[in-house]
């Protein structure tokens, strides 16, 4: 079991439920913080995944959804404000249709950050926030097509995960893995199989301070407006890996170091499988069968995916979204390590 200086990891990340009243300027609480990224599904009808992001110069009412390539989109019947302790939103059924559930997953950065081109070997401006003890950051930019730009994470630590979009016009969302490697991508916004595209990340992994985009339009046109969410991984807290599975009820088990709270998990070697989220409040208790998907609109699904167990998760069952025979999936999962009071182990009396 992993130590980890998160103590309380629902306080960078955490996942929250509720239901639908369709009443304007409802006030979601319970979060735990105010968060910087929610990201909120509607979990009994179809419905975009739609994820708002708390941002100096961007609409806070706009959303990009995770499902569509749609470009950056604002609209004031689906989110109001961030607040200390959640969020308040409007009456689109997206996030607040009578009748229905949601799930909302949240992020906590936080820190104003910004970069101006030529400082820090940065070839692009970035600004955003960061929250360097979490590994998270929020990076916005304009890009200017050129092969080899450079833009300032601001995390002190090389990142593993990275999710561009573009905000200005339609693309595919980017995915940066580092099971991958920097010459191939997935997007976040359809089935595919991992892919190489030089043009994405320029074939060069990011650094503690930097990463790099090539001239692929979903994250480098010239004067295209971009956001990145950039995750760096915290020993036990957050982890972003790989495994094999094996076709069998009897699954693969994935070793995190810690108890998971959040898990998205895709196929990388199989066209036509969708991105699977699970989570620890649906349903809070094993097995972990609740699935949302974050490349389609559809409603949620209740099949026996797997167990979270006090170091990782479990598979149980033969699916190839989640565990064909040979195949390959990375993973990207938070949650808790064992810890007492700054970052002492509790002990039994």
């Amino acid at each position: 079991m992993a130590y980890t200086t998160i103590n309380k990891s629902s306080l960078h990340m955490n996942t929250l439920l509720y239901s639908g009243n369709a009443t304007n300027n409802t006030s979601i609480t319970g979060v735990g913080f105010e968060p910087d990224l929610t990201w909120i599904k509607n979990r009994n009808s179809s419905g975009n995944n739609c994820l708002f992001t708390q941002m100096t110069g961007l609409d806070v009412a706009g959303y990009l959804a995770s499902n569509s390539a749609n470009a950056f989109a604002s609209d004031a019947t689906l989110f109001k404000s961030f607040n200390s302790d959640g969020y308040t939103i409007g009456t689109g059924g997206n996030v607040n249709d009578s009748g229905r559930t949601y799930c909302s997953w949240n992020w906590k950065a936080g820190t104003s950050f910004s970069n101006s081109a030529g400082a820090n070997g940065a070839s692009i401006a970035s600004t955003g926030s960061i929250n360097t003890a979490a590994g998270f950051s929020i990076i916005s930019y304009t890009g200017n097509g050129a092969s080899s730009a450079t833009l300032a994470h601001g995390l002190g630590a090389v990142p593993k995960m990275m999710i561009v979009k573009r905000r200005d016009t339609s693309a595919s969302w980017f995915v940066y893995h580092q099971v991958l490697g920097a010459n191939n991508q997935l997007k976040l916004d359809n089935q595919e199989a991992s892919s190489a595209n030089q043009g994405a990340w320029n074939n060069t992994a990011p650094t503690s301070s930097l990463f790099t985009i090539g001239t692929a339009d979903s994250v480098n046109a010239n004067n295209g407006t971009y956001i990145a969410y950039i995750f760096s991984e915290v020993t036990g807290y957050s982890k972003f890996g790989n495994y094999m599975g094996n076709g069998n009820a009897d699954g693969t088990f994935v070793n995190l170091g810690f108890k998971p709270s959040f898990v998205l998990v895709k196929i990388t070697d199989a066209n036509a499988e969708h991105w699977m989220v699970l989570d620890n409040k649906r349903l809070g208790y094993n097995p972990a069968n609740s699935q949302l998907f974050p490349n389609t609109n559809d409603d949620e699904e209740t099949n026996t995916e797997a167990n979270f167990l006090s170091n990782g998760f479990k598979l149980t069952r033969a699916n190839t979204r989640m565990n064909g025979s040979g195949k390959n999936y990375v993973f990207m999962a938070f949650g808790q390590s064992i810890v007492g009071s700054n970052n002492v182990p509790s002990t039994a009396r």
